[in-house]
């Protein structure tokens, strides 16, 4: 069962499906062995987008442990020719989500 998205990523999707072109795919399995997931993707393009909430509250993605899975993700992305995008909560709210995502659209 896929996990329920945080109102960031809900935030972020309504703002991405607002705009023009390709709608992206929401939690998009990139990688043909491992179950990691974008929050969002341009496949095509191989774009990713990465909502990283609770960067100033000490949420999951600014701690040890999980700060480390997210690395392996993203070189693991990398790798395979992916670019990821992150953006934190801020970010999503001040617009700098949808005018970096136009740029390469």
């Amino acid at each position: 069962m896929p996990r329920r998205p945080s109102h960031l990523e809900l935030l972020a999707g309504r703002l991405l499906s607002e705009l023009p072109g390709e709608k992206p795919v929401p939690e998009f399995r990139f990688h043909p062995t491992r179950k990691w997931r974008f929050d969002f993707a341009y496949p095509q393009k191989r774009v990713a987008i990465e909502i990283e909430g609770g960067v100033w509250t000490g949420g999951a993605h600014t701690r040890g442990k999980h700060f480390e899975s997210d690395c392996e993700k993203y070189n693991a992305a990398a790798i395979l020719g992916w670019r990821v995008l992150r953006f934190t909560g801020e970010m999503v709210s001040k617009g700098n989500l949808t005018e970096t995502v136009m740029m390469v659209k």
